[in-house]
């Protein structure tokens, strides 16, 4: 069985720091990773500044497996994602020949002008493999681990959909729950106990608002089954032993 893959995300354009446009990939793109055993291990949000998306990308790709992008590949001045990734890579931006040839056949075909701005748009790093889609005339495309994906959720969902048949896939997390009607100040303890004996399954206590009172999910992850088999019974008998009441329900889960 293949060990996990890890990833980043990285969330490019002003508009989501902003408040004005609220991300929508973040859900996606981690369920569809983890669905092949690719953990989503970190997600970062920053702007269109050259200088930070460089430094961001070159940081994230030496700690892991792949790196995605969302945004800055359209065609408008702020549109920078492209050559701050081949800056990143350390290799020159220039048209991509592939990429090229299908745009301007695309634009000539509906007597539209490939003019500079849209010709942009089939520029890459040097050596770029493209990430060809339906939703889309542009492409995104893959330099060294770097996974460089439209903003839009429609198109990026089409391209994530296309490469990940490509990348390397690896042990598929498995998620738990039990729910329970006790406060999280009666479980820390007992759950920090648990979590010192079970250092492979990832043990997360996250608290509901309920018309009953308390009700807290316990949340269990882990690539593990058998561990997490024993820490399920293991969890429900503290529960009981604690005073409260749980109900359980199981299921695969996109996780990081």
């Amino acid at each position: 069985m293949n060990e996990q893959v890890s990833a980043a995300l990285v969330l490019i354009g002003n508009e989501i720091l902003s408040g004005r446009t609220q991300d929508a990939n973040l859900k996606y793109i981690a369920e569809s990773l983890g669905a092949v055993g690719i953990v989503l291990l970190e997600a970062r949000v920053i702007p269109d500044a050259q200088d930070t998306i460089v430094s961001t990308l070159r940081e994230l790709k030496t700690r892991f497996d792949y790196v995605f992008t969302t945004g800055g590949i359209g065609p408008t001045h702020d549109d920078i994602t492209s050559q701050c990734v081949a800056i990143a890579v350390d290799q020159p931006l220039e048209l991509h020949p592939v990429a090229f040839k299908n745009m301007r056949a695309h634009f000539q075909k509906r007597s539209v002008d490939f003019n500079e701005a849209r010709q942009r748009m089939a520029k890459t790093p040097r050596g770029a493999t493209l990430i060809e889609s339906a939703a889309s005339i542009a492409p995104g495309y893959i330099a060294d681990n770097i996974i460089v994906m439209a903003g839009v959720p429609k198109i990026m969902q089409h391209m994530l959909t296309d490469v990940i048949p490509t990348l390397k896939h690896g042990r598929i997390t498995i998620s738990r729950q039990l729910h329970t009607n006790l406060p999280e100040g009666v479980l820390a303890q007992p759950l920090s106990d648990l979590q010192a004996r079970y250092p492979q399954v990832g043990i997360g206590s996250y608290p509901q608002t309920v018309k009953e009172g308390f009700h807290v999910i316990l949340v269990t992850r882990s690539t593990d089954a058998k561990a997490l088999d024993q820490l399920d019974n293991e969890l429900r008998d503290m529960v009981t032993a604690v005073g409260g009441q749980h109900d359980s329900q199981t299921r695969p889960m996109v996780t990081s």
